[in-house]
């Protein structure tokens, strides 16, 4: 059972219908918040994601938007507050593909891409949603980031580079937002396989999970339990902060 209580709390989820942000959704809405589950285009996936959030007792709706673009993350917000409420919690988890390649196979639109996901987007929601949580003095933003800040990642460059963006926006935030009871912290998850890795090269996996010091994959909920912390009352006192769920390959 959930340690804390989101009971009367909205939380949007960004990339909620399959992987990180559906296990995320599932444990936010465990704990009692009503949980819209925004998809971009597969909304056969995200229809199979509500029912089994619905299943397990949780209010749940769908919302669909390109939340790199600033129309459609206004127009979705409007739709949450007037079928869930006010969005109290904000989970930035959506992602577009992230291919390992040399900087000289990059071309400048895939950056930027990057950039749009990880920079962009935490700016235009968190534009959109702030007025409302800061006349209610409360608000909880949290950042799904990745290890492969700190460790430098190679050849991964674009997508390093817009991690270490976001992570620098989400410090600078916090700082600014502390005032009003709102709270700006960081989930940097290791590799977890999801869906999106069924096809990735066994071998790479092996070579992964030999340098996890816990010596055992992370599971998806685990990511979701952390964003429960940090979506709850007990967490008012911590912001600007990030937490590695990742076995222990990062030291902080």
């Amino acid at each position: 059972m959930p340690r804390f209580s989101l009971t009367g709390r909205v939380a949007l989820v960004t990339g909620s219908s399959t992987g990180l942000g559906k296990a995320t959704a599932l444990c936010l809405g465990q704990a009692g918040a009503k949980v819209a589950i925004n998809y971009a285009n597969n909304k056969a996936r995200a229809d199979a994601a509500r029912t089994e959030l619905r299943e397990a007792g949780i209010t749940a709706e769908l919302f669909q938007a390109d939340v790199t673009d600033e129309a459609t993350v206004d127009q979705m917000v409007t739709a949450i507050e007037g079928s869930l409420g006010p969005v109290d919690i904000v989970v930035l988890n959506a992602t577009p593909a992230q291919p390992l390649n040399p900087i000289e196979e990059y071309d400048w639109d895939f950056y930027e891409q990057m950039l749009d996901f990880f920079v962009k987007s935490p700016y235009l929601l968190a534009r959109r949603v702030l007025p409302g949580m800061k006349a209610r003095r409360h608000g909880r933003l949290i950042n799904i980031t990745s290890e492969v800040f700190q460790l430098g990642v190679a050849p991964f460059s674009a997508y390093v580079a817009a991690k270490g963006g976001q992570i620098g926006w989400s410090r600078s935030m916090a700082n600014e937002l502390a005032p009003y009871g709102i709270t700006v912290n960081m989930i940097a998850p290791g590799w977890i396989p999801v869906e999106r890795h069924a096809n990735d090269p066994q071998e790479d996996k092996d070579a992964y999970l030999a340098r996890i010091p816990v010596g055992r994959w992370g599971k998806p909920e685990e990511v979701g339990w952390a964003a429960t912390y940090f979506a709850s009352d007990e967490a008012a006192f911590v912001t600007g902060q990030t937490v590695a769920v990742n076995g222990g390959n990062t030291v902080w």
